[in-house]
């Protein structure tokens, strides 16, 4: 690599994470090495959220940031040395005796993140309402689950401008108008509380809610039920399902006090995965993560994952791409005018497809191009020729014949068959 494409690496941060094992393709990746403007692995093209990528320091850093300006900064403390917002989550540490045969043992449970509510008791009743795979132990399936969806879901690059390829100054003030909207609009971070206490402050809250009247009038419903009743009063907005009695609910500020939800429920419209933390985007009734309510009001790059703020840019193969990343998958060569074909929904110039994807003929072993036309046969493929298309035995040309497939090899007929599998 030389000198010039070194000091750009570094200006975007390359080095984090550098040569983190890939948890996905295990020892088939060299280890983690980003590349130059897509956010994926250059060894084996996967994110960085499929790495083993320590970036605590970094999560923090960007949740601070989105916090930053908005009615959430109790969540955030500023590092004294240079003033950058850290997001404080809320750690829970669970102390549970354990009887063994002659004394007792202590069994410490340490969540990465928990509500912030004063009740522990409440915290953990939520811990507990989550999928199990999905609860945050430390060193856990839902730690590594929890760490994947603040990548995913809250990615850098949907709010800081320094974070994305070569804006131009006028891309620069978009982004940070949408950003300074979005957070004035629709960010919101879920309340976790028990139905019942809710009720009394649901009034003083309905001016929240945009004028919606409905708050108040759902408020007043349930206030006319005995305490029995009132139980199953609180269905859940999104599976419907009453609440059952002294089980915690998540509230969320933006949807008004009349909504609620069971916490397995408190989940994005669009890719059903919990909500990180309970960072929420509220439009049109819908809950949302950050990646797809920003996918909801601009267009996404295909190539480098970045939101578009151009005017000019393409349209192709269903998705959207800045004009200067529709480029090969492989080599990153400019697609515009040239012929490409689809792998797993990436585009791939010719001679990479040729070179790296291209079915193999059965009959001269060679890659078959993807203009030209081919026989295929379950995972079997032949080049659609008097040359390529013959009976394994025989040599007859089978090109709009009945031919009898055997694993790799095809035959005119059952005579052929026996005489080569004999």
């Amino acid at each position: 690599m030389d000198l010039e494409s070194k000091v750009k690496k570094m200006g975007l941060g390359h080095e984090q994470g550098f040569g983190a094992p890939c948890l996905k393709c295990k020892d088939k990746c060299e280890g983690f090495e980003l590349h130059f403007w897509r956010k994926i692995c250059r060894n084996c093209k996967c994110g960085q959220e499929e790495h083993d990528v320590l970036t605590s320091n970094e999560e923090d850093r960007k949740v601070g940031k989105l916090f930053e300006d908005t009615k959430y900064t109790t969540l955030i403390a500023k590092l004294k040395n240079d003033g950058i917002p850290m997001y404080k989550r809320n750690v829970m540490i669970l102390t549970n005796p354990v009887p063994a045969k002659k004394n007792i043992s202590i069994n410490t449970v340490t969540y990465e993140w928990a509500p912030p509510v004063q009740n522990q008791t409440l915290a953990r009743q939520y811990m507990q309402m989550l999928p199990k795979e999905k609860q945050p132990v430390a060193g856990s399936e839902g730690a590594q689950y929890r760490k994947k969806q603040l990548a995913k879901q809250l990615p850098a690059h949907d709010q800081d401008p320094s974070k994305c390829h070569e804006l131009s100054p006028n891309e620069v003030k978009q982004m940070e108008q949408f950003v300074k909207k979005y957070k004035n609009e629709a960010l919101g971070v879920g309340d976790v509380k028990l139905p019942g206490e809710v009720e009394t402050r649901a009034t003083d809250k309905n001016n929240l809610n945009n004028g919606d009247r409905g708050t108040s009038a759902a408020v007043g419903a349930m206030e006319d039920k005995s305490p029995d009743q009132k139980a199953s009063q609180y269905s859940c907005y999104r599976c419907k399902l009453n609440m059952k009695e002294g089980d915690p609910a998540v509230y969320a500020e933006r949807a008004g006090y009349d909504k609620l939800w069971h916490p397995a429920c408190f989940v994005c419209c669009t890719c059903s995965e919990l909500l990180v933390d309970m960072i929420y985007f509220w439009k049109n009734g819908n809950l949302y993560c950050g990646r797809h309510y920003c996918d909801s009001e601009k267009p996404r790059c295909a190539g480098c994952d970045e939101l578009i703020f151009s005017n000019e840019y393409t349209q192709a193969e269903g998705q959207n791409w800045h004009l200067k990343h529709f480029c090969c998958f492989d080599c990153d060569c400019v697609l515009a005018g040239e012929i490409y074909v689809m792998v797993n929904d990436k585009p791939v110039c010719k001679p990479c497809y040729v070179k790296n994807h291209a079915a193999i003929c059965q009959g001269c072993h060679n890659a078959i191009d993807p203009e030209v036309q081919r026989v295929t046969y379950n995972n079997f493929n032949w080049h659609a020729t008097q040359e390529c298309f013959l009976c394994s035995c025989c040599s007859k040309c089978l090109i709009g014949q009945k031919f009898m497939p055997v694993e790799g090899m095809v035959f005119c007929s059952v005579e052929c068959k026996k005489k080569m599998m004999s």
